[in-house]
C-alpha cells in the first residue's frame, strides 16, 4: 500500500530545500533556477509572447524567484518590468545573484520602489507576478509594501503568485484585515500548503497549481507529518479485490437507520448509495409509512419496520450486522432521541453517524462521550459546531476537530470544499475531489450510504473514511462533467458511483 501525499509546514519545506541542496548536490541559486523554469514553463503554455508582465519582488528568496522568472521570460521574448520593493542590504545571496543577472540583461526595466511613495500604474492586460513574500512570512505586512499590495488588488488584473500569495500565512490563520495579495493563480512549489485547504483563504489563492521542482524524494518520504491530502493512486492502493469464490455474505450485512414522514428521500438516497458501493446485504430500518416506498424503489434492500408509522422509535434492530449507519432524515423528535440513546448504549462496534443523529447527540448531556470508539461522524460545519462548540475561524475549527477526534477516539469527516478527515491518532486528511455542484440537499445522505457500505465490507474506519469521501467526490465530479454544477442533483452522485469505482480498479 502506498503512503498518502504529505502536507509539510513552512519549516519542513525549508528543510526539504536544504536537504536537496546538500544531497543532490545542487547550488541553492541553481535550485532557484529550477523552480523559476517550472513557473516559466507553466506561464508560457498559457500566455502569448505579446503579454506584458510586471514582476514584484520582496527581499528574500521569493523575490529571487521573481527575478529569475523575469529573466527567463525576457529571454523568451516577453515584455517584463521588475519592481523591487525593498532595495535593502538585507536581501539574500540568491536574490542578489539574480538581481545582478537581471541588471546585466535589462537595466532599463528595473525599478526600485523602496523610496517611492506611489505604487506604479499598469496598462490594461498586464499580468502581475507576485514574488514579494513566500512561505517564510510570519507576521502581517505593513507600510509601503502593504500599500503596494492594496494597489495591485485594486488594479483588478491577472495576478500569478509564486509559491504563496504575499501576506497569506502558510500554516495558520491570516487576519483578513491585513494586506494579502488576491491571486488569480498560485503556483506552489512541490507541495500544496496547509493554508490552501481552508475556505477563508479561497479569495486569495485563486486556482492553485502544484509544480514539481525536484526536491529530494528521500527527504519527502522520510519526513514525518500528520497532515495529508488524498490522491487517486493512494485510494487505489486501499481497494481490495473481490475474490472469484465470493457470496453475498463475503461483503457484509449493513444496517441503515433512516427516514421519517416527509423525509424518506434521505433514506432512499442513502440506501441506493449503500447498495451501489458493494455491500453484500442491506437492511433498512424505516417508519411504517416508509415501507411501501422502500420496497417499491429498492427491491435489493430488506426492510425493517418501526412500530411507529411516522417516526423511528426503536433502533435496536434484530440481526447480525457488520456495520450500522444512522441519521439521514430521521428527524429530532424526543422519541427518536430516546431510541438513538439506546442504540449508543447498546452498540458493540463503530457506527456511521450523520445529520439528525449528530443533532440529537448534541442535545444529549455529554452526548459525544456516548459515541462508541472508532465511530465515523459526518457533520457539516454547523452540525460540528453544535457538537464541539463555536470557533472564531476555520483554522481554530480545524484544531478543535483534531482534538475532538483524539479525545473521543472517533473519526470526524467535516464536509466542505476540501472535506477534512481527522483520526483518533491525530492525523488529518484533506480530500481533493468534489465540486460546488454537490452543495445540494441529499449529498450527505449519499455519503452516509457509501461509508456504511464500505465499513460493512470489512474496511477499517480509517480506510472507510478515506475511500468513501474520495469516491463520493469523484462521483460528483463525473456527474458534473456531464450535467454541470447547477443542474446536478444528489441522486446524480449515486448514478455516477459505478463509474467512480471503475476508475479506481
Amino acid at each position: 500500500m502506498q503512503t498518502p501525499a504529505k502536507i509539510f509546514s513552512a519549516e519542513q519545506i525549508r528543510r526539504a530545500d536544504q536537504d536537496t541542496i546538500k544531497t543532490e548536490p545542487i547550488a541553492s541559486v541553481d535550485l532557484m533556477e529550477r523552480a523559476a523554469n517550472a513557473c516559466v514553463n507553466w506561464i508560457t503554455q498559457r500566455y502569448a509572447t505579446d503579454t506584458s508582465f510586471a514582476v514584484f519582488c520582496g527581499p528574500g528568496n521569493n523575490g529571487g524567484d521573481g527575478l529569475a522568472i523575469a529573466r527567463l521570460l525576457h529571454t523568451r521574448n516577453y515584455s517584463v518590468t521588475v519592481y523591487d520593493l525593498t532595495g535593502t542590504s538585507q536581501n539574500t545571496d540568491d536574490f542578489r545573484v539574480n538581481l545582478e543577472r537581471w541588471l546585466a540583461l535589462a537595466p532599463a526595466a528595473y525599478h526600485c520602489q523602496a523610496d517611492k511613495d506611489r505604487s506604479p500604474s499598469f496598462a490594461a492586460g498586464t499580468v502581475i507576478i507576485d514574488a514579494i513574500f513566500g512561505t517564510g512570512l510570519s507576521r502581517p505586512i505593513t507600510g509601503k509594501i502593504a500599500a503596494c499590495i492594496q494597489a495591485i488588488n485594486a488594479a483588478e488584473l491577472t495576478v500569478l503568485s509564486i509559491d504563496m500569495p504575499s501576506g497569506l500565512l502558510t500554516d495558520g490563520y491570516t487576519d483578513p484585515a491585513s494586506a494579502i495579495i488576491k491571486a488569480s493563480v498560485t503556483l506552489s512549489f512541490q507541495f500544496p500548503k496547509l493554508a490552501f485547504f481552508f475556505s477563508s483563504n479561497a479569495a486569495y489563492l485563486g486556482d492553485w497549481q502544484v509544480l514539481d521542482i525536484g526536491l529530494s524524494k528521500k527527504f519527502m518520504d522520510a519526513e514525518p507529518t500528520q497532515q495529508y491530502f488524498l490522491t487517486a493512486s493512494y485510494i487505489k492502493s486501499l481497494r481490495k479485490s473481490r475474490p472469484r469464490f465470493s457470496h453475498k455474505g463475503t461483503f457484509g450485512h449493513a444496517l441503515l437507520i433512516a427516514g421519517a414522514y416527509g423525509k424518506m428521500g434521505a433514506a432512499l438516497l442513502a440506501t441506493e448509495a449503500c447498495l451501489r458501493s458493494g455491500v453484500g446485504l442491506l437492511t433498512v430500518h424505516v417508519p411504517g409509512a416508509g415501507y411501501p416506498i422502500l420496497q417499491s424503489t429498492h427491491p435489493e434492500a430488506m426492510a425493517s419496520i418501526d412500530q411507529d408509522e411516522q417516526l423511528l422509535t426503536n433502533m435496536l434492530v434484530e440481526g447480525r450486522f457488520t456495520a450500522t449507519g444512522v441519521g439521514p432524515g430521521i428527524g429530532t423528535d424526543p422519541l427518536t432521541r430516546q431510541a438513538l440513546l439506546q442504540l449508543l448504549q447498546n452498540a458493540t462496534g463503530p457506527l456511521v453517524l450523520d445529520a439528525d443523529a449528530l443533532n440529537l447527540i448534541s442535545s444529549l448531556e455529554d452526548g459525544p462521550s456516548l459515541i462508541p470508539e472508532n465511530s465515523i461522524l459526518t457533520p457539516h460545519p454547523k452540525e460540528f459546531e453544535r457538537l464541539a462548540g463555536r470557533t472564531e475561524h476555520d483554522f481554530a475549527r480545524y484544531e478543535t476537530q483534531k482534538k475532538f477526534s483524539e479525545r473521543y477516539k472517533v473519526y470526524v469527516v467535516l464536509k466542505g470544499a476540501f472535506t477534512c478527515i481527522t483520526t483518533p491518532q491525530g492525523e488529518s486528511y484533506f480530500n481533493t475531489t468534489g465540486n460546488p455542484g454537490m452543495a445540494k440537499g441529499g449529498s450527505g445522505d449519499v455519503l452516509t450510504g457509501v461509508l456504511t457500505s464500505l465499513l460493512a465490507q470489512g474496511y477499517s474506519p480509517k480506510e472507510t473514511c478515506l475511500q468513501g469521501v474520495y469516491l463520493h467526490g469523484l462521483a460528483g465530479d463525473l456527474a458534473c462533467r456531464q450535467l454541470g454544477e447547477t443542474a446536478m442533483l444528489a441522486g446524480d452522485i449515486v448514478r455516477y458511483l459505478p463509474e467512480a469505482f471503475l476508475s479506481l480498479q
